[in-house]
C-alpha cells in the first residue's frame, strides 16, 4: 500500500555542469519516494559511469519487497551499489579506481531514512535554521573533528576535496544510517559538493529564507555557485514536508 505521507511531499531537482568541467559526473534521483545524489570520480568518463551505476543499483535494491526494516534495507541497497561499482572497476581496466559519493533519503510515515557515504550533503531547514544532517567523510572533516583544523580553515584547505569513503572504493564499506523526524514545514536540501564548496552554510540559508518556492531556490543556489566560480558539477535536490506527522524525535546514527 502506498504511504499516504508521500502525497504531502513537494520536490524539485536541478543539475549543472558548472563553469570548469566539460562533463557532468553527478547523477540524481528525485521522484517523491526516493531522493539521492551521487558525485562520481575517476578518469576516462569513469565518474559518470560510477554515479549512474550506483543509483541504478540502489533504486533496484530499494524496489524489491523486503521483510527487513527500512534501515536494514537501506544499508543493503547502498552495499549493493558499492559492490556493483567495485565489480565494474575490477573487470574494466578503463574504469579502474572509479568511485562515487552516495547520499540517499527515503521519506516514510513521518520519518526520513538516510544512507550516506562520501561528502555530498543533506541539510534540513527548520524554523529558519539550517543544519547539516550528514557528516562529511573527508580528510578535512577528520582534521576538524580531531581538533587539528578549524572549520573556517577547512573551507579553504587545499585537500578539502579528498574523501575518506566512497562507493566502489572497496569490496565492503561503512554506511552512515540516520533516521530523522519530519515536521510540517521542514525543507530538505540534498547536494553534491559543487554547491557547498562554492557557497557557505550562511549563503545557503540566505537563499532558502529568501526563496520560498523550491524551484526558485534551486535555480538561485546553482546560479550563485556558478557566479562564485562553478569549479565543479552542481546538483541540488530540494523537498518539503507539508504534513504534520508524529514521529520519533531522536536522531539515529549507524556507521
Amino acid at each position: 500500500m502506498e504511504d499516504a505521507f508521500l502525497n504531502t511531499m513537494k520536490y524539485t531537482a536541478l543539475t549543472d555542469v558548472g563553469k570548469k568541467r566539460s562533463l557532468n559526473e553527478d547523477a540524481y534521483i528525485a521522484d517523491g519516494k526516493l531522493f539521492a545524489v551521487a558525485d562520481g570520480m575517476g578518469g576516462h568518463r569513469a565518474g559518470e559511469v560510477a554515479s549512474s551505476l550506483a543509483l541504478e543499483a540502489l533504486a533496484f535494491a530499494l524496489s524489491k519487497r523486503a521483510k527487513d526494516t527500512l534501515e536494514e534495507q537501506l544499508e543493503e541497497a547502498v552495499q549493493r551499489a558499492n559492490k556493483t561499482v567495485h565489480d565494474k572497476a575490477v573487470r574494466d581496466l578503463d574504469r579502474r579506481g572509479m568511485g562515487t559519493t552516495l547520499t540517499v533519503a527515503v521519506p516514510k510515515s513521518g520519518k526520513l531514512y538516510i544512507g550516506h557515504v562520501g561528502d555530498s550533503r543533506l541539510y534540513r531547514m527548520r524554523d529558519g535554521k539550517l543544519i547539516q544532517l550528514t557528516r562529511d567523510h573527508s580528510l578535512v572533516a577528520q582534521m576538524v573533528e580531531s581538533g587539528h583544523l578549524k572549520p573556517e580553515e577547512a573551507e579553504i584547505h587545499p585537500q578539502r576535496s579528498v574523501i575518506t569513503r566512497a562507493v566502489g572504493g572497496d569490496n565492503d564499506i561503512k554506511v552512515d544510517i540516520i533516521v530523522e523526524e519530519m515536521l510540517a514545514g521542514d525543507k530538505f536540501l540534498l547536494c553534491t559538493d559543487g554547491l557547498n564548496t562554492m557557497l557557505s552554510d550562511e549563503d545557503i540559508t540566505e537563499v532558502l529564507r529568501d526563496k520560498k518556492d523550491l524551484e526558485e531556490a534551486c535555480r538561485e543556489l546553482v546560479a550563485w555557485a556558478n557566479d562564485k566560480g562553478g569549479n565543479d558539477n552542481i546538483t541540488v535536490i530540494m523537498f518539503e514536508n507539508s504534513k504534520n506527522s508524529p514521529g520519533n524525535k531522536n536522531r539515529l546514527w549507524r556507521s
